[in-house]
Parts: structure tokens; sequence; C-alpha cells
């Protein structure tokens, strides 16, 4: 399948650098090799690879290629120096692709600066909007509750298989990338806490009850849960502050990429695939568009809550519940459109009966409503 970044990418090739980032397995290496019929004398090049190395480190790859494809860069040595020598000194035309883990991400924020000679792009997972075209709203939604919006797992079709690829990718991670941010003897907690996360979706995180629980500190807790997110394996949803009465609690709810391994129930899964599709949404905006665009959530101290919220200008343009079945309207959410009378106020429902209109709350089909998102 043609994934949803292809166009942009090929489209700002022709302007500066793109780096590449995204979750493990998410389908970074495949698209960037997607791109290479599109260009005369393409090279694609991988730091993992022995032979590549050593011509990336030579810099011995063909001078006339006119795509320039690094991956897992960053694990070289002042990786960011090296490719900042690379296109400055570049032939004219040749354009460059930097593909790797969410740890570009990471790197990117400090030591040699690259401003001005790229633009990032997030490839997120599969998700209800990439997949209209071939199936319909609601059988993708369901799929993608059940294996989760990662190329393997999803285009097999099996929850078997998506099983046994999930108990995979989490072992490597753990093993691989995990390790290079922790000493060894924290890879025991920190898979504890992985597990311990998987039902705690959707809930503001306490690290203090958190750090109880695993017997840590809680400034621990946040650092490993800092280490999960800068991986992609986890995100983070934080609430929206405006000047709504009532104090808006500080804990920012989780997520993972992969829906497939959330537990908990067919409901807060539903709520995590509508995670991962509106942060994706968010992301293509910021990326794609420059748009200044947030996702959040909204809870009081006494007690009402929206799933998430939307803001543009940090002004809130959509308030959003997700529900499996229910077509009343929320209180919580018919009390916030309310305080907030700019935002759209929306109750996504997976299995509805009848779309309808009431108080001011659209109460939509879910799949139908994240098929329209802009990735």
């Amino acid at each position: 399948m043609k994934r949803y970044l292809y166009d942009p990418i090929k489209k700002d090739l022709l302007k500066k650098m793109v780096i590449l980032t995204g979750p493990r397995q998410v389908g970074k290496t495949w698209l960037a090799k997607a791109l290479m019929p599109e260009f005369k004398a393409p090279q694609y090049l991988n730091f993992d690879n022995i032979a590549d190395a050593k011509i990336i480190n030579s810099q011995s790859w063909p001078v006339k290629s006119d795509l320039l494809i690094l991956d897992e860069i960053h694990k070289k040595p002042e990786w960011k120096k090296f490719v900042k020598g690379v296109f400055d000194t570049r032939p004219k035309k040749q354009a460059m692709l930097i593909t790797g883990s969410a740890r570009l991400d990471t790197y990117r924020q400090s030591g040699e600066s690259l401003a001005g000679r790229y633009f990032p792009m997030r490839l997120n997972p599969i998700s209800v909007s990439e997949l209209k075209d071939t199936l319909s709203p609601d059988e993708a939604l369901t799929l993608l509750n059940r294996l989760g919006g990662f190329p393997e797992p999803f285009l097999s079709g099996s929850e078997t298989e998506a099983a046994r690829w999930r108990n995979q990718y989490y072992t490597d991670l753990i093993r691989e990338d995990i390790l290079e941010f922790g000493r060894l003897q924290e890879i025991r907690s920190m898979k504890l806490l992985l597990e311990l996360l998987r039902s705690r979706v959707g809930s503001p995180v306490s690290y203090t009850s958190i750090a109880q629980d695993l017997q840590l500190s809680p400034n621990t807790v946040r650092r490993y849960i800092d280490i999960l997110e800068s991986l992609c394996i986890v995100f983070t949803v934080r609430p929206f502050h405006s000047n709504i009465a009532r104090s808006i609690l500080k804990e920012p709810k989780l997520y993972f990429y992969d829906s497939g391994f959330v537990q908990g129930g067919e409901g807060i899964q539903l709520e995590n695939t509508c995670a991962v599709c509106l942060l994706k949404h968010v992301q293509y905006l910021r990326d794609i568009n420059g748009e200044d665009i947030e996702m959040n959530y909204i809870k009081t101290k006494d007690g009402k809550e929206i799933d998430f919220s939307l803001t543009g200008n940090g002004r809130a343009t959509h308030l959003i519940e997700v529900k499996l079945s229910e077509d009343k309207p929320s209180a919580s959410l018919g009390f916030m459109a309310k305080k907030l009378p700019g935002a759209k106020a929306l109750q996504l429902v997976q299995n509805l009966r009848r779309e309808q209109q009431k108080d001011n709350i659209s109460i939509v089909t879910a799949g139908k409503w994240l098929a329209q998102l802009s990735a």
C-alpha cells in the first residue's frame, strides 16, 4: 500500500533534506525504498550493514546519485555533524533522505544544528483514514482495535500472527532500544512498568502511584516513561489549559502506538486507536502544513472529563468523547460544550444505530469521522 507520507516526502526532497522518524517497524525503510523509483540513480545505505557502513564512513557512494538515503545513521558517532557536512557539500540537485528510529528526534534536540537544512516528518501506524480507499471505516476501525496499526501484524489479518509479532517486537525493544537509554539493572523495572502501563491506558498517570507499585521513586518512573515516549512506544496527552472555571488536573494521559498491546477490553482499545488516529492527524498537519495544532484532554477536579480536545493557536476547536455504543450525550461533554462554545462537540461511537445532533453535541459514527482526518 502507498503510505500517506509518500507524496509529501517526494515533494519536499526537491527543497531540503527530509528526516523521517517514527516507531520501530512502522514502515520507514519500506517507504524510503518505495520512493527510489522516482529517481534515476538512487542510493540506499543502511548503517547497520557492515558493507554500507564502510561506504558511509568513507563517503564513497556514487557521486551521480540523485537520491541519497541514509538509514539508521543516528548510530554513527557525531551523526549530525556528518550529515550536515554531506548535505552542505553534496552535488547540485542531489536529494537526501535520513531515516531512523524515534531517537533521531531525541538527538535532534542537542549538539550540532541542522537548522534550515531539513524538513522533519513523523511516520505513524496505519489509521482509519489511510485505509479509506480499501476498507469501510467500520471494518478498518474494528481491525485496528484488534491488530493495531503496525504494518506487519495488521496486514497479516491474523490475531495469532499479530501476537507472535508483538512478542518479538517488545522483546527486541527492551533488549536493544531501551538498553541504550538505561542501565542493564534497570531493564527488569522497565519491563514491569511497560506491563503495568498496558492496563492504565486512558487514565491520568500518577507517577506517585506507579512508583509505589514498582517500589521506585516518582522521578525514576517519570524518567522511564520519558524513555518509552522518546522511543515511540507510548505517547502522552497533556491537559488543555484555558480560563475554564475549576482547576484542571496536571497529570498526562498515556496511550500506546500499538493498540493491539493494550489491555482493558474493547472500550479502552477503541479509545487508544482513536488517540493514535488523532495524534497522526495532528502531527501531519504540523509537519506538512505547519499548523499550530495540538491534542489534549480535559479533566476538572470535580471529575468532569473529556477524552480529547483539539486546539488551534491555543484555542479549543474540537471536544471529543469516545464511546463503544453509548448514544446518549455525555454529561461532561455537554458541560464543556457550554464552557467552550467556540469548539465543536463530538461524541464518537463505534456501534451507533444512527447519527444525531443533541444539545449542540454531534453524535457520530467513530469510523466514519476518523476516516475524514488528514492522515
